[in-house]
């Protein structure tokens, strides 16, 4: 699988591309040379034949047919190996001369040139041999042909050709080669910097892309990309500490107010006057739950993943979170399941894990019609421990699935009933310090109350011993590309 994705990278197929052009390059080079070169080295044989069939010529004008048939004879004594090729006959092919006793056959063309084998059909007693000659008529009706032993011309022709072919397969293999280590060591730095990203993404934001001090065109990504997430973190800080610092400043004069007005509450005799106080106190309170809550997101986000991590019973812990929250459910008359595998365990801390369980349960039962459905479930899938909370109620449209764990933000539906729109941003603080993931869905999809599933996905207890080790190994081996930030957190 790591090769096929190797092979689909940009920077792969751009290697692939030069590979063929490089190489169509060679083979249109090496062509030219074969041209070229058996080019040059026939029109050598041709001459050599010429200058031969001048030489007769010559002989023939100055001594007869009796001068040609002595000098071809004296030719073929000469020469044992037979390089030269010569055939003397009458016009009715009556040998008179030569090494060859009968006409070749074989295509002939206009300038009388002809390529044929010396074989047992034109009175060859050697091994089969290719030849080239030249025939053409002499005054008096004879017939001469003289040629040249090609054959090894025509296998150094074949040696050319298979190194030409050798030549680019080899050319192609290193081309091949050269582009996937190209595309290799590319890839290896994309993929420093994908991975680094994702885990700037998983929460841990004082991380940076690491840099060759190269100064190449990815150190130059890298450090924009660098500077981009100082930024990032830098304004997200701000907003941070401006919220917590409301919450913080406000907190104790809210506290101050709503103990005065419980005060007033007790002193008040007048029913009307002791009902708008009443209510008073309930505001405040609501206020102060506000602010606590934006406190403990704050405590959690800056705490990280240095939470007390031990050995906790999922089921058992859910278990206690339904007792204490049962009742609550009775009182609108909803039906509430529970299927809890036993077993499950999970390593972390088991007060943040019942903050998170308590509020996911807490908000089934609150956004829940009267006589509705609950169904709490905790069952172990491979080496995930799996904690999910079904309802029947309005449920969560499915754009709106990824906002609602940003603080303050509540669904339209959910506008007119209690709460603060904090309790999934402090459930997904919780599970994030688990190395949990939140999925939501609907748990009757297609209806018009389609309610919502909240399935939380843990580590089990060996798996997250694993993944607290990988993340504590990751983070050192990152150390050097680290860059502290205005106020370091690993959340979001």
């Amino acid at each position: 699988m790591k090769l096929l994705s190797q092979l689909r990278t940009s920077t792969f197929q751009l290697a692939l591309l030069y590979m063929v052009v490089f190489a169509t390059s060679v083979f249109l080079l090496l062509a030219f040379i074969y041209w070229r070169t058996a080019g040059f080295m026939t029109a050598q044989t041709d001459q050599t034949i010429e200058a031969e069939i001048a030489g007769l010529a010559e002989q023939y004008r100055g001594r007869g047919v009796n001068g040609l048939i002595t000098i071809i004879r004296e030719r073929v004594a000469r020469d044992p190996n037979a390089k030269s090729i010569y055939l003397l006959t009458t016009d009715d092919f009556l040998k008179l001369a030569g090494n060859i006793e009968a006409w070749p056959e074989g295509s002939r063309s206009e300038s009388g040139w002809i390529n044929f084998t010396l074989n047992e059909s034109v009175g060859w007693t050697g091994p089969e041999r290719l030849a080239r000659a030249r025939i053409f008529e002499v005054q008096g009706g004879l017939r001469l042909l003289v040629g040249r032993d090609v054959d090894e011309l025509t296998n150094l022709k074949r040696v050319i050709e298979t190194a030409i072919n050798w030549g680019m397969g080899i050319t192609l293999a290193l081309a091949l080669l050269g582009g996937f280590l190209m595309s290799r060591s590319t890839t290896r730095r994309i993929e420093v910097i994908n991975n680094t990203s994702r885990r700037i993404m998983n929460g841990h934001l004082s991380l940076r892309i690491p840099t060759r001090g190269t100064d190449d065109d990815f150190d130059q990504l890298a450090e924009n990309l660098n500077q981009m997430l100082d930024r990032i973190v830098y304004l997200m800080e701000g907003i941070r500490h401006v919220s917590d610092s409301i919450a913080h400043d406000l907190r104790t004069p809210l506290t101050r107010l709503r103990n005065q007005l419980e005060n007033t509450l007790i002193t008040v005799n007048d029913d009307e006057a002791r009902e708008h106080v009443g209510q008073a106190v309930a505001e405040a309170d609501q206020l102060l739950a506000t602010f606590n809550a934006l406190l403990r997101i704050a405590r959690l986000e800056t705490r990280g993943n240095a939470a007390d991590m031990k050995a906790v019973s999922l089921d058992e812990l859910v278990s206690d979170a339904c007792e204490l929250y049962e009742a609550l459910a009775e009182d609108k008359e909803q039906n509430f399941e529970q299927s809890l595998a036993k077993g499950v365990m999970i390593e972390g801390d088991r007060d943040l894990l019942f903050q998170m369980v308590s509020n996911l349960i807490d908000n089934a039962i609150k956004y829940t019609p009267e006589k509705g459905r609950i169904g709490i479930v905790v069952r172990l899938e491979g080496n995930e421990a799996i904690f999910e909370v079904q309802d029947s109620g309005i449920g969560i449209p499915d754009d709106e699935k990824d906002q609602v764990f940003q603080r303050f933000y509540r669904v339209g539906k959910s506008r007119s009933l209690p709460g603060n729109g904090l309790g999934l941003s402090l459930v997904s603080a919780v599970a994030e310090i688990h190395q949990g993931r939140i999925v939501l869905s609907d748990t009757y999809p297609g209806e018009e109350s389609p309610g919502l599933t909240v399935t939380v996905r843990m580590p089990a207890f060996t798996a997250a011993r694993k993944r607290i080790k990988a993340t504590q190994a990751e983070s050192g081996e990152a150390a050097g590309a680290e860059t502290k930030t205005p106020a370091e957190t690993s959340g979001h």
